[in-house]
């Protein structure tokens, strides 16, 4: 199966489904959506591990620059002082730019999320209505049917029994309205023990409650720390410098796990939205026992689907039909004759007319375009919101791993900045006049004279 109408995989969609599918012995695995599957599952966790090997790779280099940064000689550190410093201060600036950036990229990803998941929970709810209303409507009238055949009609029947010629047409209206109420009794596909979208739709609201309120603790993590960060280089705060650095590190730690997550679910909703049609039908399938036929039909709607619905609709309205020339004819030919029948006959004709209303919305709500409406609906919210905000976090979480990198590597330099700006009023001469000691007695005696 292909896609529905109404819907076309977007571009980023089909270069992400061209990703290589690889499992855990380096063999090619299938890209058709299968969460299910154990070689499916190692496929996405091999594209999710890219990122702990980009991590491995900026742990390797962070401890390769410390230990030079360690290490290494402070020959012709007077001369290259003040290239020294402007690098660490552009450095550590460049990688708050860089954060900012990304964080900004990532409250509009999560935003973009946030609408796409709750764009699929709205489509769902909508389809549950339709669905809850196709079950309350068939009740509503097989009742009002079998009340009108117990009450109404039997009571018609007792009031024209000295003819027995109306009497046959009483029943024949009898067994038409049984064969209405019979009919309409199975139509309803979506039972309660199933599981109705609404279910779902809940499910799906409450994990995107938790990862849009994740998102956003994460992303006020890293804009505290790149506002501290600047507070503590501004001010030359050594002890707020090294806590930033911490938490740096542990930022970084986070930025590059939630890169892998995002990688994996970007993959596998890419591969999802590229053919939906399938897995919707065969799971759906799997867990409602629903006729294939009435899933193909729902899920394409189109002309050359035939409606599984048909046969019992037409044979509904054939019945109403009859049971409408019936009641026209016992009007004409057994009022005159028995005038106590026509209050019976009046209230049949109300339950009727009432039946054919009923019918004519049940046909509106079984046609498939309004739950192929919500589908696709739900299609589009996660495979083109959902997927854009995934790709945005995406490059928050590279630009956020980046940029800690960045600082990880940039603020050790800043507390031997700040150490040797303090070691160097201990180095100047005592009696210099101009050095913060010298100047302080120099105070300290004009006040005592």
């Amino acid at each position: 199966m292909g896609s529905p109408q109404g819907y076309r995989a977007s571009w980023w969609t089909f270069l992400l489904h061209q990703a290589p599918h690889i499992n855990f012995q380096f063999e090619a695995v299938g890209g058709e959506f299968a969460p299910e599957d154990w070689g499916y599952q190692q496929a996405l966790l091999f594209l999710a591990s890219i990122s702990g090997l980009c991590f491995a790779v900026s742990l390797v280099l962070i401890c390769v620059y410390l230990i030079r940064f360690c290490c290494c000689s402070n020959e012709d550190e007077e001369e290259t002082k003040t290239q020294r410093v402007c690098c660490v201060t552009w450095s550590c600036v460049a990688a708050v730019i860089i954060c900012c950036a990304g964080i900004g990229i990532g409250f509009y990803g999560n935003s973009e999320t946030n609408d796409g998941v709750y764009q699929v929970t709205y489509s769902l709810l909508n389809a549950n209505h339709t669905l809850s209303s196709i079950d309350t409507l068939v009740s509503e009238t097989v009742e009002l049917l079998s009340a009108t055949v117990r009450g109404d009609l039997t009571q018609l029947e007792e009031t024209l029994s000295p003819r027995t010629d109306l009497v046959a047409v009483v029943r024949n209206t009898r067994r038409q309205a049984e064969t209405v109420a019979q009919t309409l009794d199975g139509v309803p596909f979506w039972g309660e023990t199933r599981g109705g979208p609404s279910i779902l739709a809940e499910q799906v609201g409450y994990l995107e409650d938790y990862r849009w309120l994740a998102y956003i603790l994460l992303l006020l993590l890293d804009l505290i720390i790149c506002l501290f960060t600047l507070l503590g280089l501004a001010k030359q705060i050594k002890w707020l410098v090294i806590v930033m650095t911490v938490m740096s590190f542990l930022v970084l730690i986070l930025s590059w796990g939630s890169m892998g997550l995002e990688t994996a679910a970007a993959v596998g909703l890419s591969d999802f939205c590229f053919e939906p049609d399938g897995y919707v039908m065969n799971t759906t399938q799997a867990r409602t026992g629903l006729s294939p036929d009435i899933l193909q039909y729902y899920l394409t709607c189109s002309q050359d689907v035939f409606n599984p619905f048909q046969q019992r609709l037409t044979m509904c309205q054939r019945a109403l039909s009859n049971i409408h020339s019936q009641l026209y004819g016992l009007e004409r030919e057994a009022v005159p004759q028995f005038p106590a029948a026509e209050r019976s006959i009046l209230a049949i004709q109300s339950t009727l007319n009432t039946t054919e209303s009923n019918f004519h919305h049940l046909v509106a709500l079984l046609n498939c375009r309004g739950l192929h409406k919500d589908y696709v609906d739900a299609l589009k919210g996660l495979c083109y919101d959902g997927m854009e905000g995934l790709l945005f976090l995406l490059l928050f979480s590279f630009l956020s791993a980046l940029s800690f990198t960045t600082a990880v590597c940039s603020l050790p330099r800043a507390w031997k900045r700040f150490q040797n700006r303090d070691s160097d009023y201990d180095d100047m001469e005592d009696d210099d006049p101009f050095t913060p000691q010298e100047s302080k007695r120099f105070v300290q005696w004009q006040s005592s004279i």
